[in-house]
């Protein structure tokens, strides 16, 4: 039986992310301005990009989770106005840096294990693994800082995205980090060492309900701009967010999960004074269900408006928990473990004989 690497394959994933405290002050022009402070872990749940070359001369583009596949003429750059956007963004930037800018035939696949729009950072981090994938195939030399900026260039500059800075370095780095922002786009990532006993026991205690994908976070974003401008409370909030970073990450370097979910929910109450959208009646219906069922605290991941909740509980009530956030939303409400590794490629070993 004989063993080989499969005809030019090459793979790459990145992991998505839970936001725990700081989020929105990653955010221009509150980073900028005030400097943000952000502390996120990331979860089994990854984006996966595969490539193949091709030698008919064409760029094949699949995005399996989606449902959608096109094939395009190879071209100095393909147009970034319709179709996979972020796919034709990531081919373009990385031929056009770091391979003279000449077109590259391949077929391009991804998947990502959770919707756009979730609060998960899914966009970001399929944007990740599409950069690493690439770069491992073109042989550029990208670090860990290079793979993440490059990235939040492609979404928020080349493509016009709005969005904050966090997703980004969290799929690229991986594990729990209390990352750091400032004005010229300046961003520091500290990686914490964690104790096993309180990432088992975190696990033991979050659930995840998918609510929708958000339509709300270009609003929320845009509120957030106007809050720094104007002052008032909702800048209070966004300082507040920013100071609950810094507890949180106490907090979970002592390991006290009573004293992260205290600063979860204080978190959330100045998230949703920072915009009107972050939340929304049925969001507020479901935080009640999961607290009298027993949750600790609970807050929406991500800019808000939709996307998953979670939630921290004793983990003798997270059944109970469970149980009522799937009465009172219709929802099967899920798990997740936390993992250490950030984006990384691979190429496949295939069976010969």
């Amino acid at each position: 039986m004989a063993y080989r690497h499969g005809e030019g394959v090459v793979r790459a994933r990145a992991p998505l992310r839970l936001g725990l405290a700081g989020g929105g002050s990653d955010v221009s022009p509150f980073a900028d301005q005030y400097g943000g402070a952000v502390l996120n872990a990331t979860i089994d749940r990854y984006a996966t990009a595969s490539y193949r070359p091709r030698t008919d001369g064409l760029v094949e583009l699949v995005a399996t989770d989606l449902g959608e596949r096109e094939t395009l003429s190879l071209t100095p750059e393909l147009p970034l106005h319709s179709g996979l956007k972020l796919h034709r963004a990531v081919y373009n930037r990385m031929t056009r840096d770091y391979n003279d800018g000449r077109p590259l035939p391949m077929t391009l696949l991804s998947h990502v294990e959770s919707p756009m729009g979730s609060g998960l950072g899914s966009s970001s981090a399929l944007v990740v693994a599409l950069v690493t994938l690439l770069a491992g195939v073109l042989g550029a030399p990208l670090g860990e800082y290079e793979i993440a900026r490059l990235a939040f260039d492609i979404e928020r500059k080349d493509l016009g995205l709005a969005g904050g800075r966090q997703d980004q370095y969290a799929a690229t780095f991986g594990g729990f980090n209390f990352m750091e922002f400032a004005a010229d786009e300046r961003v520091i990532v500290n990686p914490l060492r964690i104790r096993q006993d309180t990432i088992c026991e975190l696990e033991a205690s979050l659930v995840l309900l998918f609510t929708g994908a958000s339509r709300e976070s270009a609003t929320i974003i845009t509120d957030q701009a106007r809050s720094v401008a104007s002052g008032g409370k909702s800048l209070e909030a966004m300082l507040q967010l920013k100071a609950e970073a810094f507890e949180m990450k106490e907090a979970v370097l002592f390991g006290n999960i009573d004293d992260i979910a205290q600063v979860l929910r204080r978190g959330w109450e100045a998230k949703k004074s920072t915009s009107g959208s972050v939340s929304s009646p049925e969001i507020e219906r479901t935080f009640e269900a999961a607290s009298q069922a027993g949750a600790l605290a609970g807050k929406v991941s991500g800019a808000g408006g939709g996307g998953f909740m979670m939630f921290i509980t004793q983990p003798e009530r997270r059944a109970d928990v469970i149980k009522a956030l799937e009465a009172a939303s219709g929802q099967r409400p899920t798990t997740a473990r936390f993992t250490a590794r950030g984006t990384e490629t691979w190429r496949p070993i295939f069976r010969t004989t």
